[in-house]
């Protein structure tokens, strides 16, 4: 049921003295913090945990580079990636067209046509500007499948499954099972598409109000000029590589979340809602040793919207989100971050950091005390595709442009996009920088791209989030009721 108004009053006005509190006193945050700029001392877990992300960084770069020097023979793409781009095919997906060998009016359709087990890329042509009403699941013995559209009259997936919905068997589907696009093959590619999720937009509270446009579990998928449009939990960042390049994607709680290892590159992030706004839920949950793959880099992105707007929260004690030469609008608060359900955010391994970045919301001094104002060392792990091995795997675009010319303009105008909009944002090339191991998803799974709820495979997700009130005092906490996954 829906929270009373009364709650969602309180949350606002919590956030508004939150934020106009002066920046936290750095005194007692001293014994975690890493020396250099921005911090005072170098005792403490939440330093090691620093140097940690640099280490990694620096063993993985020489590792992936010797790979790809010695092991597949001195290219940076892998084998298989190469094998299955030179047996690429191209199927048109029209649904006013004749069906065919090669031709198909649903998107569904196509996919039943991929072999379990595929081997080559397969481009799926979707008629530009067509919405396509279609509840979709790449199963993970189909690699290799690109949605290829127009990012100026895109096509468009849409389907409105909240985790309320009922399923066939009467039972809520759950957060996983309102999936309007669920990808959990590898190597998937999107070029000019809308990934929508059309259900009413829940109020703050409300319960089973999830309402996911896309989720990524496969591995090594690269998504361009996209628009990824819902409000609650819009994006499922679920697990494995990711690169979202130039794309729009709105929504108001926690609408990137998941334990994927992405980057986010020239992305514009828009708040839909008036109220309070979470951006991201990065989920990590392990030791701090052993959360290290994973985590959530935003780089050269623009956040705006309405309402008030947080950076992250932490869906468990090490989860991880950087920021670099992202512009950030008024909307975002001063302090910027909430450690949710954690209660010593300070010491878990959290590491929410900015670097370098712009506008009237991003004054790291005014942020919360275990926040991290990264030096130059400390954000280069996060600050290319590196971060993602991404030379082994990410390609440019199927169209083989750069459009670059016409990214600055779709940025400009993003603010003004209404939620549910099919308006693009703009892609340019992937600029590569470090190599990466195969990725091995061999196991075969039965396909499925029909309207029943998309589930995980060899994943265990949280069937839905429950809200339980909002904070008792406007700390650093002080942002949307909390919500349990």
């Amino acid at each position: 049921m829906d929270r009373p108004n009364l709650a969602v009053a309180v949350v606002g006005l919590l956030a508004v003295v939150a934020a106009t509190l002066p920046a936290p006193s750095w005194q007692f945050f001293d014994l975690f913090l890493p020396a250099g700029p921005s911090h005072r001392s170098s005792g403490g877990g939440f330093g090691k945990w620093v140097l940690m992300n640099h280490e990694e960084y620096v063993e993985k770069k020489s590792l992936y580079a010797m790979k790809a020097a010695g092991d597949i023979g001195g290219k940076t793409i892998d084998a298989s990636l190469s094998a299955a781009e030179e047996a690429k095919v191209t199927w048109v997906v029209d649904p006013k067209g004749t069906p065919g060998d090669t031709t198909f009016t649903t998107i569904a359709a196509a996919l039943e046509k991929v072999p379990e087990g595929n081997t080559k890329r397969v481009i799926l042509d979707l008629k530009p500007g067509a919405e396509f009403r279609e509840k979709l699941l790449l199963n993970i013995t189909k690699p290799y499948i690109t949605f290829k559209s127009d990012p100026a009259n895109p096509a468009v997936i849409a389907w409105n499954d909240m985790a309320a919905t009922r399923g066939k068997d009467g039972k809520p589907v759950g957060t996983v099972g309102s999936t309007t696009v669920a990808v959990e093959s590898d190597y998937f590619m999107a070029y000019g598409v809308v990934f929508k999720n059309d259900a009413p937009l829940a109020k703050p509270g409300a319960e089973g109000g999830q309402a996911v446009a896309l989720r990524l579990f496969g591995t090594k998928a690269a998504i361009y000029n996209c628009t990824i449009d819902g409000g609650q939990d819009t994006l499922y960042d679920h697990k494995g590589l990711h690169y979202i390049k130039d794309s729009l994607i709105m929504g108001s709680v926690d609408f990137i979340f998941g334990f994927g290892r992405s980057l986010y590159e020239g992305c514009t992030i828009v708040s839909v809602t008036k109220e309070v706004s979470v951006l991201t839920a990065q989920q990590r949950t392990k030791t701090i040793e052993g959360a290290i793959e994973s985590g959530f880099s935003f780089k050269n992105c623009s956040i705006k919207g309405q309402g008030q707007i947080y950076l992250g929260r932490a869906w468990g004690d090490s989860s991880r989100v950087v920021y670099s030469y992202t512009d950030m609008s008024k909307e975002v608060v001063p302090i910027g971050w909430d450690g949710w359900n954690i209660a010593k955010p300070e010491s878990s391994g959290i590491y929410y950091g900015e670097f370098k970045c712009t506008g009237p919301g991003s004054d790291a001094k005014k942020r919360v005390g275990w926040a991290l104002d990264l030096t130059a060392d400390q954000a280069k792990p996060f600050i290319g595709t590196h971060y993602i091995y991404g030379d082994s795997w990410i390609l440019p675009p199927p169209d083989g442009k750069s459009a670059a010319s016409t990214s600055t303009a779709s940025k400009s105008t993003a603010s003004a996009i209404p939620r549910n909009s099919t308006a693009p944002a703009t892609a340019t090339e992937s600029n590569s920088t470090a190599p990466a191991t195969p990725s091995n998803s061999t196991a075969p799974v039965t396909a499925s791209n029909s309207t029943a709820p998309a589930t995980a495979s060899s994943s265990n997700p949280p069937a839905t989030k429950s809200y339980s009130g909002p904070p008792a005092t406007p700390s650093a906490s002080s942002t949307p009721a909390k919500a349990s996954r």
